[in-house]
Order: C-alpha cells, then sequence, then structure tokens
C-alpha cells in the first residue's frame, strides 16, 4: 500500500465517523461507499450516460453532477449557440436539483466552466434568471474544452434538502 493510500484511507474513515461528507477519492471509493450507506448516501440515476449519477445526497446535502446544455435524455445540445445552451443547462441543472428533493433556492454552491470567457456576460444574464436574489456561491472559470462534444458550458452545484 502507498503512503497516500494509507493516508486517504485513514482521512475517510475519520471523516465519516464524524458524519462529514466524504468525497471518494482514488482507490477509496469502495471503503467511502459502506460508510456512505449506513448514513444515508442515495444516488439519484437518470443521467444520460451511464458513467455517473444525475446527483448524489449525502446526509442532508445534494451533490448534482455537471450538466451541459443537451436535450433531456440525450447528448444532443439544445443548440451551437451559447444562449440557448446555457438556458438549457440550468433547465437541466434545475430538473437534477428537484430529482434529488431540492430546490433552486437551497443551492448553496455552483461550479461553473465556461469552453469561451466572452460568453461570461450572457451567462450571467441567464444564471441571473434561476437565482434572482441572494444567489449562491459560484466559481467560473475559463477551460480550454468541454467532454461532450459542441458543450458550451457545464455547471454543477451542491444544494441542501432543508
Amino acid at each position: 500500500m502507498r503512503h497516500d493510500d494509507h493516508t486517504r484511507r485513514s482521512f475517510l474513515t475519520r471523516a465519516s465517523a464524524g458524519g462529514a461528507a466524504v468525497a471518494a477519492v482514488g482507490g477509496c471509493a469502495a471503503l467511502a461507499s459502506a460508510a456512505d450507506e449506513a448514513k444515508g448516501r442515495r444516488v439519484i440515476g437518470g443521467s444520460a450516460l451511464a458513467v455517473f449519477s444525475r446527483a448524489v445526497v449525502f446526509d442532508r446535502l445534494v451533490f448534482v453532477s455537471g450538466v451541459v446544455g443537451n436535450k433531456p435524455g440525450t447528448l444532443e445540445m439544445a443548440s451551437s449557440e451559447f444562449e440557448p445552451q446555457c438556458r438549457q443547462a440550468m433547465e437541466n441543472l434545475k430538473d437534477s436539483v428537484e430529482a434529488a428533493g431540492s430546490t433552486m433556492d437551497r443551492v448553496l454552491k455552483c461550479t461553473c466552466f465556461l469552453v469561451d470567457a466572452a460568453d461570461f456576460a450572457a451567462f450571467n444574464k441567464v444564471y441571473r434568471g434561476y437565482f434572482p436574489s441572494d444567489p449562491p456561491a459560484r466559481s467560473t472559470v475559463a477551460v480550454r474544452a468541454i467532454v461532450i462534444p459542441g458543450a458550451k458550458l457545464e455547471i454543477d452545484c451542491v444544494t441542501s434538502l432543508e
């Protein structure tokens, strides 16, 4: 066992015993999974890609996977233009939040990835419509590409059930 594997396992064991939300790191997914299930971890299915969950509920927090501006249930983008993709991505985010039993007014943090920083103003305009007052904490970064072909942005969030 490598030293960093032992360190991660020790951290995950201590964190799960203390009730903290634990993210599975590297080879520790199985270890975290058993602890999560005992603490009420619930997977929200329905993703267009089978390799990840739409969201995971852990304790009273919901970790929503990244969404893009695809037509629901497909990998086809809603449009090749930024603003329609952005609107669809926000709708996809809202649908995932609600599927997990939360609401957009309970979103605590969003992380947003834009392929083109020049779309920042257009993004803010659409985003503001979903969070008109008291918006959640947010990070927005420009990235070289999104792994879904044709996607111009990706958004994920953490929300609560209360």
